[in-house]
């Protein structure tokens, strides 16, 4: 068959460890053969990011901007240990941190549903949709250490030179701080999205934060959400028949727990984080879940949604055979191939993505799945294969479908 044509580049970020591995794995053998693959590739690994001083990163989220879709590779966000393993200069923050900075988007993560693959809520019939806000709070976040007989101030400069200060503490004992911030515009922009993709997805919109606690912080994100709604999306949401209420986050997780799914839960930057990985590991496992980072202006940039796999990496090292679950990752170059022949017009590109992932889903429920999957799946007939196995039995679907 002749290749399919694009026209517009998608952005490639490359990553680290294990998905850096994968990710070869899967343009050699799924996407290369049938597609004449335009990417403007950037190498977002740990080693390069620490050599070009992590401006390459910068580079990549700038490309987005100006390409409109990107696919991006997990990859390490690095701690001490990573200081000595890597020779860092720095110890940089986290590419993703950058990157959603950036751009200014919500991460919106779904399930990927599979027969055999029961979720560990018996209550959950369908996919939970976490919106996450991808600006602010911990992940750009200012800290130090603080010794005893200290006393840490909150302090603002106001434009005409004034200041306003409010004691944090009175350090008796030594201690830590950290400072964080947000923004009105990027709240507000939040708030868009997630009310934007419900109707798009006819989903129902569940928001919630600590506002009874964090009553300037969390609060501003309330209000900004029911300013927004109520001026301009609440007759689009009555029209379509879906809805918007808040509640404290502690009600959230009681409500979604005893729930059957089937919406969309906003959550905070840091609650969005640990919530997607909660959801995810419900569901059945962190590398069954789509991700993508969606920008006020129309950017996507999608991604695995887990880590780098580090310990299958140092297993593939001492080159030992690996089972790692390559579906999160090869969701992510479908979703942005989908999106990429959507605006493109290029309907062959889009039939595309939705046939390899089809031939993915159906590789699974034939009972042919790597490690993580085999341990969790009710299939009476199941098979743990390794990981370029399994990429093959998926290749063998794909190109029957052609």
């Amino acid at each position: 068959m002749d290749k399919i044509k694009m026209t517009t580049p998608i952005v490639e970020m490359d990553g680290d460890e294990m998905t850096r591995i994968i990710w070869q794995m899967i343009k050699d053998k799924l996407l290369l053969p049938y597609i004449d693959l335009k990417t403007e590739y950037y190498d977002l690994g740990l080693k390069h990011r620490n050599e070009t001083d992590d401006q390459v990163t910068v580079d990549s989220a700038n490309a987005t901007k100006k390409y409109g879709v990107a696919v991006k590779c997990a990859t390490i966000t690095p701690n001490a240990a990573r200081m000595t393993e890597y020779d860092l200069k720095s110890m940089w923050k986290s590419p993703n941190g950058t990157i959603r900075a950036i751009l200014d988007g919500t991460v919106f993560r779904s399930p990927i549903l599979v027969k055999g693959i029961v979720p560990y809520i018996p209550t959950w019939k369908k996919p939970i949709c976490i919106a996450r806000h991808a600006y602010g709070d911990v992940y750009k976040n200012t800290e130090m250490r603080v010794e005893a007989g200290s006393k840490a101030e909150l302090c603002v400069t106001k434009p005409d030179g004034t200041e306003k200060r409010s004691t944090i503490f009175d350090f008796k004992t030594d201690g830590v701080i950290q400072g964080m911030h947000n923004l009105d515009k990027s709240i507000s922009s939040f708030a868009r999205s997630c009310f934007n993709y419900a109707l798009d997805q006819k989903l129902d919109v569940w928001f919630a934060t600590k506002d009874t606690i964090s009553k300037t912080y969390d609060h501003r994100f309330k209000d900004i959400f029911a300013e927004i709604f109520e001026n301009e999306y609440k007759e689009k949401f009555d029209a379509a028949g879906i809805e918007y209420f808040y509640t404290l986050i502690d009600d959230a997780v009681a409500r979604v727990i005893r729930s059957e799914g089937g919406y969309m839960w906003a959550c905070k930057n840091y609650d969005g984080d640990v919530m997607s990985d909660m959801i995810a590991t419900a569901f059945g496992s962190l590398a069954m879940m789509t991700s993508v980072l969606v920008s006020p202006d129309g950017v996507y940039e999608y991604e695995a949604a887990h880590g780098t796999v580090q310990r299958h990496y140092y297993k593939h090292l001492k080159g030992e055979e690996t089972s790692t679950n390559s579906v999160a990752t090869l969701f992510a170059w479908t979703g942005a191939l989908r999106k990429r022949g959507e605006l493109d017009k290029l309907p062959e590109l889009m039939s595309f993505a939705d046939k390899l992932e089809t031939a993915t889903i159906r590789t699974i429920e034939d009972g042919i799945m790597t490690g993580d999957l085999y341990l969790i799946s009710t299939l009476e007939n199941k098979k743990k294969v390794n990981t370029e196995a399994f990429l093959d039995a998926v290749n063998e679907r794909l190109a029957a479908s052609f």
